[in-house]
């Protein structure tokens, strides 16, 4: 059941990001899972990419001149947000905007905004080109 707005915007940022991250995590999986016949070892290296700070950013990228003000907002808050762990694989830059886009997916999320989460992460872009 969804919270509301403003009770996800009291929540600490890194809190977010906690949802936010299990939440990717498993949106990444159902795509590969229902979008190829690999076997599970590729599957998971494939998440992998797709999940770390460094995969993250780059989604980030992707998305950031589509975000609306309140999801500026929420990202902001989750890249400043003081973090109780240092990242082993990724530069500072890439932890950092990874929070951030963790802690967007969590208030989405928590908000029942799950079509937004798919609009943003999921849906093909105009203009995007077949790998």
């Amino acid at each position: 059941m969804p919270v509301g707005k403003e009770r996800a915007r009291q929540m600490n940022a890194v809190v977010l990001a906690f949802v936010g991250d299990a939440v990717y995590t498993l949106y990444v999986r159902r795509e590969l899972a229902l979008g190829c016949g690999e076997k599970t070892g590729a599957l998971n290296k494939r998440a992998s990419e797709r999940v770390s700070a460094h995969g993250q950013s780059l989604a980030l990228e992707a998305i950031l001149p589509r975000l609306t003000g309140e999801e500026e907002e929420i990202y902001r808050r989750g890249r400043n947000a003081k973090k109780p762990t240092k990242s082993k694989n990724a530069s500072v830059g890439e932890y950092v905007r990874s929070t951030g886009f963790e802690a967007l997916i969590g208030y989405l999320y928590l908000t029942g905004q799950e079509a937004r989460i798919a609009e943003l992460f999921f849906a093909p872009q105009e203009g995007a080109q077949d790998e």
